[in-house]
């Protein structure tokens, strides 16, 4: 899932004007191309590794001071040089996935949401070029592939069962989009990730289209207008409301606005859940 999902970015890069201005505040399509890149300033891939053969050791990473130095550093690049330090990351990655130590793998390394295992953190990068991806789009580069965000989606499904398992938490829900989607759920022995086929959904769920999912997941969109107009539906929200404490140990994790909607929809505002959730 992560390389076919680099090979979309790149296409991607490839083609989009990268002095476009982006819908996040302060970053051209530029700044979304660099921060992505492997630059001596971000060797992301290979500190995981490193911290995954310490035994998962070491500070976790603050994205946002490493995000600002290598846009600091690398905001002018030539186009040449944003292409080039990409296409060396996927590189990192694809030298990961097809030489390193198979061990590695269920090793536990420091990640900016916390500790996970490696592959983990790995298939992470399918979200993350899939929301950039959609972030281009809305820049004037071509649509996200289907394929790349279901591949987001399943990310985001797995790491959200991992801090599931490690805060004790019982419980599951599915992604569901009319092209199928993906479930995880937990329990004390750890987690699984499963595909679900388009139609098949029960339990705890929420729906959308793909790209709405990953927009509210990463709030890029307000989930609570989404789910007013109906592209957006909670699903047997108690359950769900299960993940609360994962908001708590891991506030800003991908997926918080949505575990948030379903703590509006059931609480209100200026009820207990909206004091678990900040907005007492």
């Amino acid at each position: 899932m992560v390389l076919p999902a680099w090979d979309a970015f790149l296409a991607q890069a490839e083609a989009v004007d990268l002095s476009r201005r982006s819908r996040l505040p302060g970053w051209r399509a530029q700044e979304i191309c660099v921060h992505l890149g492997l630059w001596p300033e971000n060797t992301a891939m290979a500190d995981l590794i490193a911290s995954a053969e310490s035994g998962g050791t070491g500070p976790q990473p603050d994205v946002d001071a490493v995000n600002a130095k290598v846009t600091a550093a690398h905001g002018e690049a030539s186009r040449a040089e944003v292409l080039a330090a990409l296409r060396r990351n996927r590189e990192a990655t694809e030298e990961y996935l097809t030489s390193g130590p198979a061990g590695l793998d269920t090793a536990p390394t420091v990640s900016v949401v916390g500790r996970l295992p490696l592959l983990s953190v790995v298939l992470g990068q399918a979200y993350e070029l899939a929301v950039h991806g959609l972030d281009l789009a809305d820049a004037g580069a071509a649509p996200v592939p289907s394929s790349v965000l279901q591949s987001g989606l399943a990310a985001l499904a797995d790491v959200t069962g991992a801090l599931a398992a490690s805060c004790g938490i019982d419980g599951g829900a599915t992604l569901a989009t009319p092209e199928g989607g993906w479930r995880f759920a937990a329990d004390g022995d750890g987690w699984t990730v499963t595909h679900v086929l388009p139609g098949a959904l029960s339990g705890a769920a929420v729906e959308a289209p793909a790209d709405v999912l990953l927009e509210a997941a990463s709030g890029r969109i307000n989930p609570v207008p989404a789910a007013a107009r109906r592209r957006l539906k909670v699903h047997d929200v108690a359950v769900l409301l299960k993940l609360a404490p994962i908001v708590q140990a891991v506030p800003g994790i991908p997926g918080g606005p949505i575990l948030q909607l379903a703590a509006r929809t059931v609480g209100g505002a200026g009820g207990v859940l909206g004091r678990i959730f900040g907005r007492g």
